[in-house]
């Protein structure tokens, strides 16, 4: 069973998801998609510390800009693996396979769900750790 925090902490994440889509469906308008997905991802990083400082983690005791520097490294690997899902799936093997029906928001989606479990337990015991 998932615990009360792990489903706060998802939903949080769902609403920064949404940012984060929805930042790189506007920017993809005056950018490349690789670069919309890397800008918008930072939209969404912001929005996801505040929501998880607010409503899923403790205060761990460090100032606002030590938790959120440790909250951006987290997120650094995040954004690695979320850039390389989604620029992968939408480059190569969505169009390896013929799948065209809007390839790059779906290929966005995965991507920036991949990390859930991962980044819960990095902001967890590293990012809201107690001092």
């Amino acid at each position: 069973m998932m615990s009360t925090q792990f489903v706060r902490f998802l939903g949080t994440g769902g609403v920064a998801a949404a940012v984060n889509l929805g930042t790189r469906y506007l920017l993809s308008n005056v950018m490349s998609f690789e670069m919309a997905v890397v800008i918008a991802y930072l939209f969404g990083m912001t929005t996801a510390y505040v929501l998880a400082r607010l409503l899923v983690f403790q205060s761990s005791g460090r100032s606002v800009a030590s938790e959120f520097q440790r909250f951006a490294i987290i997120n650094l690997f995040a954004l690695v693996l979320v850039w390389v899902i989604s620029v992968g799936l939408a480059r190569y093997l969505f169009p390896a396979i013929h799948f065209t029906w809007r390839s790059e928001d779906v290929a966005h989606f995965i991507g920036v769900a991949a990390p859930a479990v991962t980044s819960y337990f990095g902001h967890r015991f590293y990012t809201f750790a107690q001092v």
